[in-house]
């Protein structure tokens, strides 16, 4: 038998290098599939998990506090970290809350019957020596009634020609079907609750307020563009603030010429930081700079600006000269979802995507427990603080980027987090300058809870009248007004303004304390 050849050089360098393709065409697929099941456990728990982006470990906490310490210990007595209170050990006064005072109250009298006011020991009429109180809450549903309007009309008795009516009063529908306490209560119920007006035409209906869902949306909308003025000092106020915050989300409209009922449309919302507090709806048929360039035209320059990561939003800033600040808790989203995509057995302090969010976390316990402090305090505090964790950060950054797939879950959050690295850091420097944008996602969060009911607008005209009428509702609540009073006490007096000053004067921080 004969013995096979021995394989030559070249051969083995085939064989070689044959191995090798094949061990990066495993690793390859290895990583592919990697990708693939992040991304899948990504999509589930985008579905089925909870929303919240809370980590409750203690073990945070108290690294927080022990680094907080440290700082103390070579601060000022002023600038030290006040001590935490542990929830488990304060103690509650038990039984239920006490009914509001202020509320009406209809006393109901119970008495024993005469036959039963005797003493059952020596046969004496009992007398009384006071009363047991206990409350409860009384619900009486929505009346509707009818307001007639009554013009008196006068005429001369010697002639024809001296015939007078009394004038109407201005209203903000002429000839409107609703008053201004209805619209009120209709416009509230939508955009403060949420209830979609066929809702509300059905619940009016059973009070006798037979009234179609046409007649309120047609109502709704006339309101929308009556308040145009207000909305735009509102304007002027939140663009000439020194902190100006930005955001957007999507928005349906069926009825759009040239688009199709599918197209998504945007509502942006901005809100400031300084001054009386304005927030601001906007509606426009798409999300590009040539729609973000008209809302922010004004704005004063070197303010500074908070916003995610989109990529318009620089521009603004670029153009405007302003300081453009970044989200923290967009960076730290990114980061959570990157660990929830890890099995649960191999989760802990180990994994990086971990480590990036429990510093996260040091950033915002230090925000917490300066929350009620003045700027210059907070400012030494983040100075002293922050600026060692910010640079913690950027140093776990730098050292595991180059390590991490770029299309992973973790290896976005590392990208994300360089982009925007430059408008991280800004807020260190500034004591009134925000950590993050989360006061404008909880302003534009109504809307989308609403929107969630609602589902779409069906006009432009409709969708521009509800980002007017969101706009002043939530600039309401800002200041502390309830909404439903404010609506009602701004419907009757509009109308009646002709200047400038008329219109500023009914701007929501106006509003006389008799009428909140």
């Amino acid at each position: 038998m004969l013995n096979p050849p021995s394989p030559t050089v070249e051969d083995i360098h085939a064989l070689m290098a044959e191995r090798d393709a094949l061990r990066d065409a495993l690793r390859m697929m290895t990583t592919e599939r990697d990708l693939a099941l992040e991304r899948l456990k990504a999509f589930q728990r985008q579905l089925f998990a909870a929303k919240s982006e809370a980590r409750g470990s203690s073990h945070q906490q108290d690294l927080f506090l022990n680094e907080a310490e440290t700082v103390a210990a070579t601060s000022p007595a002023e600038e030290s970290l006040p001590g935490i209170t542990v929830a488990a050990h304060e103690r509650k006064k038990r039984g239920r809350k006490p009914l509001d005072p202020a509320l009406p109250r209809e006393v109901v009298r119970h008495e024993l019957p005469a036959s039963e006011r005797i003493c059952s020991h020596d046969g004496h009429a009992l007398i009384e020596i006071g009363v047991e109180t206990s409350e409860q809450l009384d619900v009486i549903p929505e009346q509707v009634r009818v307001i007639q309007h009554q013009r008196v009309k006068y005429a001369c008795p010697c002639c024809d020609l001296g015939i007078k009516v009394t004038p109407v009063v201005p209203r903000m529908i002429p000839r409107g079907l609703l008053t201004e306490s209805a619209l009120a209560w209709i416009i509230t119920g939508k955009y403060q609750y949420g209830l979609p007006l066929y809702r509300q035409a059905v619940l009016l209906s059973r009070f006798g307020g037979d009234l179609s869902r046409n007649t309120l949306a047609a109502g709704v909308v006339r309101i929308g563009q009556g308040v145009q003025p207000i909305i735009n000092l509102l304007r002027d106020v939140l663009l000439d603030s020194d902190l100006v915050y930005g955001d957007e989300t999507t928005v349906q409209v069926l009825k759009e010429t040239g688009r199709k009922p599918q197209s998504q449309s945007y509502m942006w919302v901005q809100m400031n930081g300084a001054g009386p507090p304005v927030r601001l709806f906007t509606y426009t048929p798409g999300r590009g700079a040539q729609h973000a360039d008209k809302l922010y035209a004004g704005i004063k320059p070197g303010a500074a600006f908070i916003t995610d990561g989109y990529e318009v939003y620089n521009g603004i800033a670029k153009s405007h000269q302003l300081v453009h600040l970044g989200c923290w808790s967009h960076v730290r989203r990114l980061f959570i979802k990157a660990e929830d995509a890890i099995p649960k057995k191999a989760r802990g302090p180990h994994q990086l995507a971990t480590q990036f969010i429990q510093a996260i976390a040091k950033l915002y316990g230090a925000e917490a427990r300066s929350k009620d402090w003045d700027t210059t305090k907070r400012q030494r505090l983040r100075k002293r603080y922050s600026q060692r964790i910010v640079a913690h950060i950027e140093k776990l950054l730098l050292t595991h980027l180059p390590d991490v797939t770029p299309e992973s879950l973790l290896g976005k959050a590392l990208l994300y987090m360089k982009r925007q690295w430059p408008k991280l850091i800004p807020y260190i420097d500034n004591g009134e300058w925000p950590i993050s944008n989360n006061l404008c996602e909880n302003a534009i969060r109504p809307f989308v809870v609403g929107r969630k009911a609602w589902l779409f607008a069906d006009t432009v005209g409709g969708a521009n009248a509800s980002a007017n009428l969101y706009s002043l509702i939530e600039t309401a609540k800002a200041n502390n007004i309830e909404p439903y009073r404010y609506l009602k006490w701004l419907f009757t007096l509009l109308p009646l303004a002709k200047t400038v000053d008329d219109f500023t004067a009914l701007l929501p921080w106006n509003m006389p304390p008799s009428e909140q």
